[in-house]
């Protein structure tokens, strides 16, 4: 065996710039998961929380075709292929028909 190979150190201490490259990944490691977890809480209170309140039957006039549909605090709309507005109540009478006019 040669005298030039020796067997590690306990006493090797990193280079100073080392050390600190060290720590920075540590911090990064410690945000990401952070992040990560944050991320995950939101998603979840979210998708548990109800957006809207659909109603279960609207009244549409005959032959209408609904191409959207919106809702505000105490009403819906239904904007129908025939370039109408119909503005719902929430028990799904209608409120208000707008006539969107064409250009």
């Amino acid at each position: 065996m040669s005298d030039d190979i020796k067997p590690p150190s306990d006493e090797f201490e990193l280079p100073p710039s080392l050390k600190f490259l060290r720590q920075l990944v540590t911090v990064l490691t410690a945000v990401m998961i952070v992040g990560v977890v944050t991320v995950v809480v939101l998603l979840v209170i979210q998708l548990r929380t109800p957006q809207t309140n659909f109603p279960d039957t609207l009244i549409i006039p005959d032959g209408a075709k609904v191409t959207a549909f919106t809702t505000g605090k105490d009403w819906h709309a239904v904007v129908t292929a025939e370039d109408q507005i119909l503005i719902l109540n929430q028990d799904g009478t209608v409120r208000q028909t707008i006539q969107v006019q064409s250009q």
